[in-house]
């Protein structure tokens, strides 16, 4: 998941919570600016206390996965290729 992907998710939340930037921002000691740059994903490297802080006041659950390997394009035209000769 990118920032922009988690931004969207978190700004959702807010709006869903009917709380403000500058509410949510005043809450946990951050600025409405940089509430605004997490939603929109224009600051891209946060802090993970940050992080963890924000999704704990809005319900959210940070969570660590390993990352799916997704085929390349030539791997799946090899795959199709083979099916279609057999």
């Amino acid at each position: 998941m990118d920032m922009q992907t988690i931004g969207t998710v978190i700004r959702d939340t807010r709006k869903q919570r009917k709380l403000s930037q500058a509410q949510l921002g005043h809450s946990l000691g951050m600025s409405r600016a940089t509430i605004s740059g997490i939603e929109t994903g224009k600051i891209a490297e946060v802090g993970i206390r940050k992080m963890m802080a924000l999704c704990a006041a809005l319900g959210l659950e940070l969570t660590v996965g390993l990352r799916h390997q997704y085929p390349t394009l030539q791997e799946l035209r090899q795959e199709l290729y083979e099916q279609a000769r057999r």
